[in-house]
């Protein structure tokens, strides 16, 4: 999961160095932290917020796969 997170991320922004992900993991739940360059924010975020839903239902969508519920949070 966090090598997809990393993957669409690093992929979208202009300064791929500084994309870090991080699992906060528990027994049903996984927690991603997502930060990337402040200029970059905008990038992930996208439109009205159409890319950082659109990063979620993909990452929802594998984590139903293998039972957990996966939440994605984008840091400033």
């Amino acid at each position: 999961m966090k090598a997809l997170i990393e993957l669409m991320a690093k992929s979208l922004v202009d300064k791929p160095q500084e994309v870090v992900v991080n699992e906060v993991g528990g027994e049903k739940t996984a927690l991603f932290e997502l930060r990337v360059a402040a200029s970059d924010i905008g990038k992930i975020v996208g439109k009205q917020g159409n890319t950082a839903r659109a990063m979620r239902t993909i990452l929802s969508a594998s984590g139903t796969k293998i039972g957990k519920r996966c939440v994605l949070e984008i840091l400033d």
